[in-house]
């Protein structure tokens, strides 16, 4: 296994710069941004007429902050035209090269000590604020961060810098507000790392994420303080600023409304109150369990599952030639198939990396070793790790592999233990239907597993847990105790928890994931675009899944999509 573990390092310098999967984003500006101003010039008094009639309707702010950050500018200015075809104020928020780091600051860009002295802004604020004419064209309010410091705000933000011990950022709160945990978690996506040990200059870096932090804190309360807004609406809703704006409209009162792409095309997660890495684990049951779910449908969500080992009918995926041979399985890491098999599924280090109250391990390095450590004591059974394969071809690849970090502590492998390392083609789904038994932390392939009818043990915050389908542990204890009892006897779920497995899968993957069709599937710069031939084609009634969407902004309305009960349009998919 020493072999693997160095092969594995020697291609991470050259994988890194690989072509993935996943989307990439950059490109000529023109073909990035919906043509806004000339959908506009063909109707401009219907335009006129909708901004008018806008003054006196309910306000909504879409924090959009980082225009760079493109898919986020694309589908919010569509947002921002379809609320205001619908009579809402919109009310924008950006940076204007004010934040001393962001969401478009990464290790990749913009070295640390261009971080630290700010040069980067030379390198990337420049785009970024260009990308903001998405609103501009539209006529809505745009509030630009400058606009709202004043000279004693910068001061103040830079004492509170200043003073406060490196140690003490992460747990640092304002008013309530987890400023520090946001300024940690942007920091930690800035070095793709799981934590910052041995990182170069991380003190100085985190302190500029926490400077942003408490900038982006103080830029809201001075627009939230002026305005009565019905909403906000941003994506993600955590790291540096999203995670700040989602933090001060709360401690306002003012409703918060979060979104992601999701994986299928055309679709996208909108929850509320918080970041859906929260709201899709505290989704009451009730939620899924009471729709209607029929033979036709578990049949749908079939098909759809097994599209996902190739993901033919999604734009977010991490392999173009997943390989289902279980030959090739054997062959890479020479497993035994006669014995007992227990798999184990990791995620990318740094992603997400917020407080969660389940957590059985303080991290999930933690629970990798200290998994790999019990079963050197089980003969009995083999591990199979298969490590996520968005490490190395996700939109920003990790810095820190856990191949790498298992070394450290196990340079060479218990003889029972194996690795699917983030490069290979190994299907992830066909390996996993190998095995008697999956622990997970947190990824979402818990949702499919069981759907497939394999047991699964939860020991992180994914998002399957509490629903009922799965094993879930909130300690060690409890971890290391089900793990004696494996493997079971007949490593497969009931039939009918099978069944109802699917049909959280039908909730999660159609329902939750909202399609719109105003937007369609791009290659090259951008991963999708605006396609209408008439800003009308914005009115209600238009487009049920952008109605849904902003519904639920001004009403609060759920963020489900009824794709039980619209099968036509999902077959169509």
């Amino acid at each position: 296994m020493k072999s693997l573990f160095r092969k594995i390092r020697d291609l991470g310098g050259r994988v890194l710069g690989a072509t993935g999967a996943g989307p990439r984003f950059g490109g000529d500006l023109a073909a990035l941004l919906p043509a806004w101003s000339e959908l506009i010039a063909r109707e401009p008094k219907y335009w006129r007429d909708c901004l008018r009639r806008a003054e006196d309707g309910p306000k909504v702010l879409i924090a959009n902050n980082v225009a760079g950050f493109y898919p986020s500018t694309i589908f919010e200015s569509l947002l921002a035209a379809a609320l205001t075809v619908r009579g809402v104020q919109v009310h924008v928020v950006q940076c204007d090269r004010v934040l001393p780091a962001c969401l478009k600051t990464k290790f990749s860009n913009s070295p640390p000590d261009a971080v630290i002295d700010g040069s980067f802004r030379n390198r990337i604020c420049d785009r970024c604020v260009e990308m903001g004419q998405a609103f501009t064209q539209l006529g809505v309010e745009v509030h630009l961060f400058s606009e709202q410091l004043t000279l004693t705000d910068r001061e103040e933000i830079a004492a509170i810098v200043a003073e406060t011990p490196v140690d003490e950022i992460p747990a640092f709160q304002l008013d309530g507000q987890a400023i520090g945990e946001h300024a940690l978690a942007g920091c930690l996506r800035y070095f793709s790392t799981g934590n910052l040990d041995e990182q170069p200059h991380s003190d100085g870096v985190l302190r500029k994420y926490f400077q942003a932090s408490l900038v982006s804190a103080r830029v809201m309360e001075k627009i939230l303080g002026v305005h009565n807004f019905t909403a906000a609406c941003f994506h993600h809703g955590i790291y540096v600023p999203q995670g700040i704006v989602s933090e001060v409209c709360r401690s306002r009162d003012v409703r918060v409304v979060t979104w992601n792409v999701a994986y299928r095309k055309r679709c996208f997660i909108f929850s509320h109150g918080d970041t859906y890495h929260h709201t899709m684990l505290d989704e009451p049951v009730s939620t899924w369990r009471d729709m209607e779910f029929t033979d036709t449908h578990d049949e749908v969500i079939r098909k759809y599952l097994a599209s996902r080992w190739h993901g033919s009918q999604d734009w977010i995926y991490f392999h173009d030639t997943p390989d289902d041979d279980v030959a090739t399985l054997v062959e890479e890491t020479g497993i035994d198939l006669s014995k007992p098999i227990i798999g184990m599924l990791t995620n990318v280090m740094w992603d997400a990396q917020l407080h969660y109250r389940a957590n059985a391990f303080p991290n999930m390095l933690d629970w990798i070793l200290k998994t790999v450590e019990y079963f050197a004591t089980r003969p009995d059974l083999q591990l199979l790790i298969r490590v996520h394969p968005a490490e190395l071809r996700g939109l920003q690849p990790s810095r820190q592999f856990v191949v790498d970090e298992i070394a450290k502590v196990f340079p060479t492998l218990p003889p029972n233990v194996f690795v699917i390392p983030p490069e290979s083609n190994v299907n992830t789904y066909a390996a996993m239907s190998r095995c008697n038994t999956t622990i997970i932390y947190g990824t979402k392939t818990g949702v499919e597993l069981t759907s497939m009818g394999i047991p699964v043990i939860v020991a992180g915050e994914a998002w399957i847990r509490g629903k009922g389908l799965t094993t879930d542990v909130s300690s060690e204890e409890e971890y290391f105790s089900i793990l004696a009892g494996l493997p079971l006897a007949d490593g497969r779920l009931d039939a009918e928890i099978a069944r109802e497995a699917r049909k959280y899968a039908f909730h999660f993957f159609l329902r939750r994931m909202i399609p719109v069709s105003s937007i369609e599937p791009r290659e090259g710069a951008a991963p999708f675009g605006v396609s209408i031939s008439s800003l009308k084609d914005l009115e209600p009634g238009r487009d049920d899944g952008l109605d849904l969407i902003c519904d639920g902004i001004l009403r609060g309305r759920e963020f489900v999509y009824p794709a039980e009960t619209r099968m036509a349009a999902v077959l169509e998919e």
